[in-house]
């Protein structure tokens, strides 16, 4: 058993922790699982998104102590903590997140593009409180999602951010109902993968990427991810089916 599931609906990997008996803590199995899924998302060209959640109501409470304390790290080689972390894909993934992402669980969301929450979510990162430092990207992404003093703030005092907080600060990009987080991730992957794989995944990289990227160069850099998307064949189909007022036939080339 690895504590997590992966499925396919449509051209969208969606992508379960499912150790809910454990809050979805990641132990070494579910995060090698995660990162032969993040491998397998980036692979395969009829993959173009993920969504990755957490089943029993619970998104991720992180490392999994228990097992940390008998001597296992959730550390995958070039990946990082929970296979994910430290080598995100190069294709857009969605955190579908209900109940508790905190501390590792919350850096497995901040290493997500974008955020799916229900009311119900809490996000924090409590490692100061016991004597830790939050070394799974959080402390490095999160100054990059909301202003640089509030993230200070959540990570200096340790505090459970509530949802609808989280979407004030521009964290999270969709609010639901309780229950609901699953199915307009889904939704928001699906729409996203209706569009030309390689110019989405150029989009993202160039997004991503720009952030380390000196004024002087931004340009040249975003034109070597972009010409190549431009002419492919898969720009050709979208002028044409604008041109014919019908739906494009991506090939992802």
């Amino acid at each position: 058993m690895t504590g997590v599931r992966t499925e396919t609906a449509g051209a969208v990997l969606v992508v379960t922790i499912d150790r809910p008996h454990a809050r979805n803590a990641i132990d070494l199995p579910a995060a090698e699982a995660i990162a032969a899924a993040m491998t397998e998302l980036d692979s395969r060209a009829d993959l173009s998104a993920a969504v990755l959640t957490g089943a029993g109501g619970t998104f991720s409470a992180g490392m999994d102590l228990k097992a940390f304390l008998a001597g296992e790290r959730p550390i995958v080689p070039q990946r990082g903590f929970a296979g994910i972390v430290e080598a995100p894909p190069d294709k857009p993934i969605i955190a579908a997140v209900e109940g508790y992402a905190l501390a590792g669980g919350f850096e497995i969301a901040l290493a997500c593009d974008l955020i799916v929450a229900s009311r119900t979510a809490v996000f924090g990162l409590p490692e100061v409180k016991r004597g830790l430092v939050a070394a799974g990207g959080g402390l490095l992404r999160l100054p990059h999602r909301v202003p640089h003093a509030l993230a200070l703030e959540w990570a200096l005092t340790g505090a459970h951010i509530p949802a609808e907080r989280a979407v004030e600060a521009g964290l999270v990009n969709r609010l639901t109902e309780p229950g609901h987080a699953m199915a307009t991730a889904l939704e928001l992957a699906q729409t996203i993968a209706a569009n030309a794989p390689l110019a989405v995944r150029a989009t993202k990289q160039i997004m991503t990427r720009a952030r380390d990227w000196p004024a002087a160069e931004a340009f040249p850099h975003s034109h070597e991810i972009a010409v190549p998307v431009r002419e492919s064949r898969d720009a050709q189909e979208g002028s044409r089916a604008f041109a014919e007022k019908r739906k494009p036939v991506w090939e992802g080339r």
